[in-house]
């Protein structure tokens, strides 16, 4: 990414890329259960689950390796050393994080999943500080982090987020999967500096959904039922992993961490209300425009650049 564009600023260019990202994933959010209900997979149905996302991002990876293999890029010209970041990769950002959270999402609200499984960005921003000198906290990054979290409270206010009771399998998992998660997304972003986004991206997919498959297959889960349309479903919800990851991956590799993590915290506000839309769910309710001002703040405030930097 240049520093300059005829069109857009850096930043622009940041926002928008970032914005369309956690659009893609927040629309995963009635995608999947879209297709839970189209194949007949139980909420607590973890084995099948697995299996479910093991498709998904296999198939994403095998996409974007077609796609690398379109634009000219070598698929083997990867050393042992990359190989084995790449899988380790994979095999966290990708398998063990998806694991821990569909285990903590069947033992915890979904309201209670979705606001902290957002913890992630503290995470990122907190270990950006301690590895890049160039990301340190300051004032902005603490404020705009809580107000985002603030936001993700709000447009997941109900009943159950009043609940206090906590489980290691429920909710002491779902911080587990966003702790691996903001990890492997630092560990990715320095391996990236020295391997094609797109070839890193496609290889970490297709080996963590491969790893989700054997999981989900070893542990006795099934898919039946599948037809045009839950396969086209499962096509889509692979075509964004493919272009939200790979676009996600290059942020990183030329932004500093908390400048993108804190996009993360729209994520769960277009989840919600793409759930609404296409679930027929109600979304004319005052929280959703609260959480998305609370959350545009925070975006503003941590990637505001001060005018001594211009």
């Amino acid at each position: 990414m240049s520093n300059s564009s005829s069109f857009f600023t850096r930043r622009e260019i940041l926002f928008l890329c970032a914005t369309l990202c956690t659009l893609l994933w927040g629309s995963s959010y009635p995608a999947i259960k879209s297709g839970y209900a189209m194949l007949d997979i139980a909420r607590n149905d973890i084995p099948a689950q697995m299996l479910f996302a093991g498709y998904r991002f296999l198939l994403a990876g095998i996409f974007l390796l077609f796609l690398c293999k379109l634009t000219g890029k070598a698929l083997t010209g990867i050393n042992l050393k990359q190989w084995r970041q790449i899988s380790i990769m994979g095999l966290t950002q990708t398998t063990v994080q998806y694991v821990f959270f569909y285990i903590g999402l069947a033992h915890a609200t979904g309201v209670k999943a979705s606001i902290l499984n957002a913890t992630g960005t503290f995470f990122s921003v907190l270990l950006a500080h301690f590895i890049y000198h160039n990301d340190r906290l300051n004032h902005r990054k603490v404020l705009g982090c809580l107000a985002g979290f603030v936001g993700v409270m709000v447009v997941n206010f109900n009943n159950s987020a009043l609940d206090f009771e906590v489980t290691l399998e429920g909710e002491g998992f779902i911080v587990i999967a966003a702790f691996t998660l903001a990890a492997a997304s630092i560990y990715g972003k320095r391996i990236s500096q020295h391997m094609d986004v797109l070839i890193m991206t496609a290889w970490q997919l297709a080996i963590g959904g491969l790893a989700l498959m054997l999981l989900g297959w070893a542990t006795g889960g099934s898919l039946k039922n599948f037809d045009i349309q839950s396969t086209l479903l499962l096509i889509y919800l692979a075509l964004l992993s493919s272009a939200a990851f790979a676009l996600w991956g290059t942020l990183l590799k030329y932004n500093p961490v908390g400048m993108v993590s804190i996009f993360n915290f729209l994520v769960p506000v277009f989840g919600v209300a793409l759930s609404a839309i296409f679930l027929g769910e109600t979304i004319m309710e005052w929280k959703y425009l609260i959480a998305l001002v609370l959350v545009c703040g925070g975006i503003f405030l941590v990637t505001r650049v001060p005018r001594h930097q211009k």
